[in-house]
C-alpha cells in the first residue's frame, strides 16, 4: 500500500454509530494503519537513505507506525482500566499493572 492510498484512508470520513461500534472500528483502523505503514517500511531498502529524496514515504510511514501503535495502545489500556482499578489494592499496584499492560499490547502490536 503506498504512501497516498495510507493518507486517504486516515483522512476518510467515519459513519456516526454506537460507542462500542466506534470503538471496535478505530481498533480496527489503527491496527490496519499500522500494519499497512509497518509493511512499507519493511518494503523500503536501506540503501536508498543515501538519497534524502527517498526519505519522506519510510520517514511517513515510521510517523505513521509510531503514532497509531501508540494511539491503539493506549485505547487498549483505557479500556481494561476500570478492571485494573478493581484489581488493584493501591496506586502503586495500579501503576505497576498499567505499565505491564502497556508493555503486553506494545508486544502484541509488534507482532
Amino acid at each position: 500500500m503506498n504512501l497516498e492510498a495510507l493518507l486517504r484512508e486516515a483522512l476518510s470520513p467515519v459513519e456516526p454509530s454506537a460507542p462500542d461500534d466506534l470503538l471496535d472500528e478505530l481498533q480496527v483502523r489503527l491496527v490496519d494503519w499500522t500494519d499497512a505503514a509497518y509493511e512499507e517500511l519493511e518494503g523500503w531498502e536501506l540503501s536508498a537513505m543515501r538519497d534524502p529524496r527517498h526519505w519522506i514515504a519510510p520517514a511517513a510511514a515510521a510517523l505513521v507506525t509510531v503514532t497509531a501503535g501508540s494511539a491503539l495502545v493506549a485505547l487498549r489500556l483505557r479500556q481494561g482500566h476500570g478492571d485494573r482499578v478493581s484489581e488493584s489494592a493501591s496506586l502503586r499496584e495500579l501503576a505497576e499493572r498499567t505499565l505491564a499492560d502497556a508493555v503486553h499490547e506494545t508486544r502484541r502490536i509488534r507482532r
